[in-house]
């Protein structure tokens, strides 16, 4: 796990070495082992080495092929690299090292843009081709390791890398907020679109690839998910399950240096614990809480069963509060997934013991885990009334004062295309515009956004519609942003076994009524956990990582917190401070539970005091 930067084309007279040295330095905590350069006229490349497999100062980058005419910065893990590299040198490849990234310099080499059709992993990496003078650049399958760029509006020239704040050491990278991406992060709680909260840096989605030549961009994908159920019966798909993830677990434990895993209550990550079967598992909750926001005791319950040592720590509001300027900063972007706070603890306390950890993100996605997917009882009876009468009875609920009934109705009456957005709907899209000034009432609608994704996925049924989106939205943007961001805040290596191509193509042949069903959701995953996993914790519910932020806005210091933010001259710039006390105070005095919306916002101004004030 590593992270990169570079630029090409650039017109500025710069010193480029001090320049990449500089933005190298941003990104140190992705690699605090050794750091290096390459530059010559068009391009400069720099690299941040966290060392994991080969640790050898031949593993380091920038990495050459055999003449030097590629040059390559990688991050992340390619898990086939052992056999890609038996094939290469069959082919008369010379290796000078055992790492992975050397083995995607050499299939550049034989295969080109093909490459990314033979490896397995999760990576960002950008190879600058001399001989062609262009520059490859290509995300994983998933979006599971980021990679950013921007383009110079004057002279066309680029600049990417692993991290935005990187960008801000670049003399021709000019700061500016994003207007268009406020309106939507108050709904979805991250950023959504394809450009950032800076304007003109974009995401390269995942699954694409980018060729960057004398200042001409062509952006193609290369995967693509793609549900399409067979009907073999519960019995094969729990062997499939069962077979496909203990491979893909010992792909994902290949490493020079110790690896553990974290560990909550819930079945995913009890999973990948009882295949990988570490020597540490890591787990964290919060004091004074107990329940859903301290899991840890069931956490140390099933290390004992599995004889694996556990190590746990409980965090306090007052830890919450002061680390969260420096969690945004790790961010890049505002997030207010309130479980990046834990995640940045459980990280700290995982770096003291290991280098690397596995963990169950992307269960829910790939297998069916979230409570949206699973309809009510109560919205299965209602769903027999013809569904022309419940369209016209939805049209007129939206009109009349929102409560539990007229909300079950209006949904009650809406192909899930309108009434599902993804895991997270903080603000409804009014409720959006009404906090925002004029000004920042910009973006594309909710509906514009999550249309280009069910486009994709016409005629299928509503489980798997809410699965791709979430694959496509909620996983890159949220899940695996604040996975990587986090994990690398404190230099370990997060990996996530249940994000491998083949798990995901295996999944994808699963009929969705045995991904979620009346009786649970994962429903083939959690009879597949069996096998290894007491039946406690193959059919515990979903908790996830609740953070008990609700009641610690009806404590008057952290309410004061949040209302000196609310009042401050940030504020003013962006909202309606009137209505934003109105969400604080309601809540603060037990009206309505708007914990969301108040930490989503105050998330907003964290983020906006850090990069535009203080840096």
């Amino acid at each position: 796990m590593c992270g990169f930067v570079g630029f090409a084309d650039s017109k500025l007279e710069i010193d480029k070495v001090q320049v990449i040295n500089d933005m190298m330095d941003t990104i140190i905590h992705r690699g605090p082992d050794s750091g290096n350069y390459f530059s010559d006229d068009q391009a400069t490349l720099g690299f941040r080495r966290l060392s994991i497999i080969d640790l050898s100062e031949e593993g380091n980058q920038p990495m050459l092929n055999e003449d030097g005419s590629c040059v390559l910065v990688f991050n992340g893990e390619i898990y086939n690299y052992q056999e890609l590299r038996e094939d290469l040198i069959e082919k008369g490849h010379i290796f000078k090292c055992d790492s992975d990234s050397e083995v995607v310099v050499h299939a550049y080499e034989e295969y080109g843009v093909d490459l990314l059709q033979k490896v397995r992993g999760m990576f960002a990496f950008a190879i600058w081709d001399k001989n062609n003078e262009s520059m490859f650049l290509a995300r994983d399958f998933f979006g599971i390791k980021p990679l950013y760029y921007t383009q110079n509006t004057t002279d066309n020239s680029l600049i990417f890398g692993s991290e935005i704040k990187s960008f801000l050491k670049q003399p021709a990278f000019k700061k500016e907020l994003n207007k268009d991406a406020i309106k939507p992060y108050l709904t979805f709680q991250y950023s959504v679109l394809d450009e950032t909260f800076f304007k003109g840096v974009y995401k390269l989605k995942p699954g694409h690839y980018m060729l960057y030549k004398k200042g001409n961009i062509e952006i193609k994908p290369y995967w693509d998910i793609d549900f399409n159920a067979d009907d073999k019966g519960l019995d094969h798909y729990i062997e499939e399950i069962n077979n496909t993830l203990k491979e893909s677990v010992n792909y994902h434990k290949i490493s020079d240096v110790k690896v553990g895993s974290f560990l909550s209550g819930g079945v995913d990550s009890s999973y990948i614990t009882a295949l990988l079967m570490p020597n540490k598992t890591f787990s964290v909750g919060f004091q004074d809480h107990e329940g859903i926001f301290n899991e840890t005791n069931l956490a140390k319950d099933l290390s004992d069963i599995l004889e694996i040592e556990n190590y746990k720590e409980l965090m306090t509001a007052d830890q919450a509060f002061e680390m969260l300027p420096t969690i945004q900063y790790h961010m890049d972007e505002p997030q207010s997934n309130l479980s990046s706070v834990p995640l940045y603890f459980l990280s700290k306390l995982a770096s003291e013991h290991v280098t690397v950890v596995l963990s169950g993100e992307g269960a829910d996605e790939i297998f069916g885990g979230y409570a949206w997917y699973q309809k009510s009882g109560k919205l299965e009876k209602y769903e027999k009334i013809p569904y022309g009468i419940r369209r016209m009875i939805s049209g007129i609920s939206a009109a009349l004062p929102q409560n539990k009934i007229t909300n079950f109705l209006v949904k009650g009456g809406q192909p899930v295309e309108e009434k599902f957005i993804g895991q997270a709907r903080i603000f409804e899209e009014e409720d959006a515009r009404k906090v925002l000034k004029d000004e920042y009432q910009t973006g594309p609608s909710v509906q514009n956004i999550t249309k280009k994704v069910y486009d994709k996925v016409k005629g299928k049924d509503d489980v798997t519609k809410m699965q791709y989106l979430d694959l496509k939205l909620w996983l890159p943007g949220d899940i695996l942003l604040k996975a990587d961001k986090m994990s690398m805040a404190h230099s370990i290596e997060l990996r996530v076994p249940f994000l491998d191509k083949e798990v995901m193509s295996m999944a994808s042949h699963i009929p969705s009524d045995l991904r979620v069903n009346d009786i649970d959701t994962k429903y083939a995953l959690r009879a597949a956990s069996e096998k290894v996993l007491p039946e406690e914790w193959a059919k515990r519910e979903k908790v996830g990582f609740p953070v008990p932020m609700r009641h610690w806005l009806r404590e008057e210091k952290y309410y004061n917190i949040v209302k000196e933010m609310f009042e401050s001259d940030i504020a003013k710039e962006f909202f309606q401070t009137e209505e934003l006390m109105r969400y604080l105070n309601d809540h603060y005095q037990g009206k309505h539970n708007y914990a969301r919306n108040i930490y989503t916002v105050y998330v907003f101004l964290v983020w906006y005091k850090k990069f535009f004030v203080e840096l």
